[in-house]
């Protein structure tokens, strides 16, 4: 082979490669984002969704659908998500009265692609609340006089000791090094818990449950800073403060795609999520106080999990209605 034939090789293959992941790569379908975006007006304009929309915003209702669909439109993936789940992860930060903008950071319509049992695959939509929406909900219940989250810096640290507590001195931040997060609050009635988690720690986590951040991609990849926080946050509130009921269906709804029913599924890492729920589920539904609050957690649950602790549901509605059920 002549010398100059052998010197074109490389560039021959390098152009075959990137033709090669050209044709193969998923395309954005143009016709697709208007049928979204078309399919989502035509749901915003339905009498029950608009009277749903302003029982709960007010004359805010119609800035809220525009700011929904100039998210879908903004984002290729999304537009290309099923409009029904769209909807429901919009309605859920509604509910909660928590503000689509992603550039705030209180809550988020993230898409994800699941494959069905045929072998296709499908996009649907997935609310989740970033931890400045925690915070925000935790403020709105009038019980905490402060809670923030933030990163741990390499000389903040002074003491982790599981009995003794944890300590940090701000001011001695020595480098740049982030080696951890730590979550505060402090209820007005004087108790104050803190939750600090290693970059090790949030990473076993982030891996253990998500898919996407496994396969090197998604908010915990792009976005870890964020997620760190939102995760000792979550975990803090999750296990020691008094959860208001908007706070109780934050925490069952993160991350997850609500159905037309209200039921929610865990579409990133269902098992696992399923396992911690359980135990979260059967403390919320001990400390329900009235018929409504159960009816609330179970409307919030997953098919799995209302099955498995269907006996719990039954006991406690007994002890609340003062009536036996089987």
């Amino acid at each position: 082979m002549a010398p100059v034939a052998l010197m074109m090789i490389p560039q021959l293959i390098s152009n075959n490669i990137h033709l090669y992941i050209y044709l193969h790569q998923p395309k954005f379908n143009f016709m697709t984002q208007l049928t979204t975006t078309a399919q989502l007006r035509t749901m915003f304009s339905r009498e029950d969704v608009m009277q749903r929309l302003q029982s709960v915003l007010g004359k805010r209702a119609s800035t809220f659908t525009t700011s929904v669909l100039q998210i879908v439109q903004s984002n290729d993936l999304l537009s290309q998500s099923d409009p029904s789940s769209v909807l429901n992860a919009a309605m859920v930060a509604a509910t909660l009265d928590l503000p689509l903008n992603n550039q705030l950071g209180f809550a988020y319509i993230v898409p994800f692609n699941t494959r069905q049992k045929d072998g296709s695959t499908r996009t649907l939509a997935q609310f989740q609340l970033g931890y400045k929406g925690f915070i925000q909900l935790a403020q709105r219940s009038g019980q905490f006089k402060t809670i923030d989250a933030k990163a741990v810096y390499e000389g903040q640290l002074v003491q982790d000791n599981t009995f003794g507590g944890i300590s940090f001195n701000w001011a001695n931040k020595t480098s740049e090094n982030v080696i951890g997060y730590a979550a505060y609050f402090q209820l007005l009635n004087g108790f104050e818990k803190i939750l600090y988690m290693t970059n090790a720690e949030l990473t076993n986590h982030g891996s253990k449950y998500s898919q996407t951040f496994k396969r090197g991609y998604g908010l915990w990849h792009d976005q870890f800073d964020s997620m760190a926080k939102k995760t000792v946050i979550k975990l803090l509130l999750s296990k020691y403060a008094p959860l208001s009921v908007d706070m109780q269906r934050a925490v069952m709804t993160d991350q997850a795609v609500v159905d037309d029913d209200g039921d929610v599924k865990y579409i990133d890492n269902t098992a696992e999520k399923v396992d911690v729920d359980l135990v979260y589920v059967s403390d919320l539904i001990a400390n329900a106080s009235t018929v409504e609050q159960l009816e609330m957690i179970e409307k919030s649950c997953s098919d799995d999990i209302k099955s498995q602790l269907r006996n719990e549901f039954n006991a406690k509605k007994s002890v609340l209605t003062g009536t036996f059920i089987s």
